[in-house]
């Protein structure tokens, strides 16, 4: 199989704020798989003085942002450096991004209103403002036709997202939103839909390999009851997009796929800078408020993320059986004390300090077709 450029060691790279206990646990575990693909091996948080410079493979726990800074400090210059995506602009790092902003509204260095324009009708109707002034304005267009959902960028899981009806329920969460983070960060106001499904349509590459995938994602309740992502189920062919819709797909499926594909197309034509080896998309489809079909990408995922452990279990068997072009995988979250299946591959099982108990897993098999 092809090679990219020797590794010394592959090496978590930490974000500013810690990484939940669950999360570094398992970006451990996929480490040590990613460092078997190149042929090198994992390298631990006290072996790193050892390493000074050497050309090393990173695993950045989340979305880097400035090229040159990462040029400069880690030697990230293609995706074969890392596991993950670089821009230039920490909004960019968000679902920010999924939608335009307001007319005439205020944005910061580097927002393309290309970018919107490009991906069309791959988003949902929605604005995204960096301001609480264009927050209202946004919401006034919006809440002429129905409830809209406004959503935190930063939030992951599902979490902190709230509908709003009128503009007395805008205020009263507005109120308790830090103006600062949203000028740098952005925030969402988007048509709220029922019914909804969420696709995963995604595509990775590690040692040359390049894997995508479509999927669905499902729901369980975590120990506070709130409903959260509860893991992916996947169907991963060996090779890019196209041999992704070249499978017997149905009508839902092909269409959150060539959306994702043109989502992603507009961001490496707008986002100056913008480089990923791992790239997950949630395409939603449901009902809008006149019952009627909408199919659009909500996020991105330029980082490590609930699927990873998936896509790397595909990677490597890719690697093992150079005549295998597709699998089936999945990623399991469970908050109880279920079993775990005899074939799956533990990345985490424990009491994490903020989520209770809870295990990760994934499982990998032949693929059916359908």
């Amino acid at each position: 199989m092809p090679h990219s450029p020797s590794k010394s060691g592959v090496v978590l790279l930490p974000g500013t704020t810690p990484t939940p206990e669950h999360e570094r646990v398992v970006q451990q575990a996929l480490a040590v798989r990613i460092a078997a693909l190149l042929g090198t091996r994992f390298v631990q948080d006290d072996e790193r003085h050892a390493t000074a410079g050497q050309a090393l493979y990173y695993l950045p726990a989340t979305t880097l942002i400035d090229p040159a800074a990462c040029g400069q400090r880690y030697g990230i210059q293609s995706i074969d450096d890392f596991f993950g995506g670089l821009v230039s602009q920490p909004f960019m790092a968000t679902k920010a991004i999924s939608h335009p902003r307001v007319p005439g509204g205020s944005c910061p260095a580097g927002w393309s209103d290309a970018f919107a324009e490009q991906a069309g009708d791959a988003l949902l109707d929605g604005y995204t403002v960096f301001s609480l002034a264009d927050a209202r304005q946004a919401a006034a267009l919006l809440l002429k036709d129905a409830p809209l959902r406004l959503k935190p960028v930063r939030a992951t899981a599902g979490r902190g997202q709230t509908i709003i009806r009128d503009s007395q329920e805008l205020e009263l969460v507005l109120a308790h939103l830090d103006e600062d983070e949203i000028k740098v960060w952005g925030l969402v106001l988007e048509q709220n839909l029922t019914e909804v499904r969420t696709y995963s349509v995604g595509q990775v590459q590690i040692a040359g390999l390049v894997a995508s995938y479509h999927g669905t994602q499902q729901l369980t309740e975590d120990h506070r009851g709130e409903l959260v992502y509860g893991g992916s189920q996947l169907v991963v062919v060996r090779g890019g997009y196209d041999r992704l819709l070249a499978l017997e797909l149905d009508d839902d499926t092909r269409l959150a796929v060539t959306q994702a594909r043109r989502y992603e197309q507009a961001a490496w034509a707008a986002l100056p800078g913008f480089i990923a080896s791992r790239r997950n998309y949630d395409v939603a489809r449901g009902l809008d408020h006149q019952g009627q079909v909408r199919s659009g990408v909500l996020e991105q995922s330029w980082r490590v993320g609930g699927a990873s452990s998936a896509e790397v279990l595909a990677l490597q068997a890719f690697a093992a059986d150079p005549a295998l072009d597709c699998v089936q995988a999945s990623t399991h979250e469970v908050f109880d004390n279920s079993p775990i299946p005899a074939d799956a591959t533990l990345f985490y099982q424990g009491d994490d300090s903020e989520l209770g108990r809870l295990s990760k897993y994934a499982r990998i098999c032949d693929y059916e077709h359908p």
